[in-house]
């Protein structure tokens, strides 16, 4: 497992998190914030993974 793929799922759980905190507090930016910290953990699962996957398919 890379590393980008267990920070981005760290990140997406915390946006998850913040998201979830804004929507019972009613703050919106808070909210927002945790969207987009959600998105990007996302993203950035995806990188680890693509790259899991191309060293996996050089090794062979």
């Amino acid at each position: 497992m890379h590393k980008d793929t267990v920070k981005g799922t760290a990140k997406e759980a915390t946006g998850s998190i913040k998201q979830a905190a804004g929507k019972v507090t009613g703050n919106e930016r808070l909210e927002a914030e945790g969207a987009a910290e959600k998105v990007a953990g996302k993203i950035q699962k995806g990188v680890g993974d693509l790259k899991d996957a191309a060293r996996d398919a050089l090794k062979k």
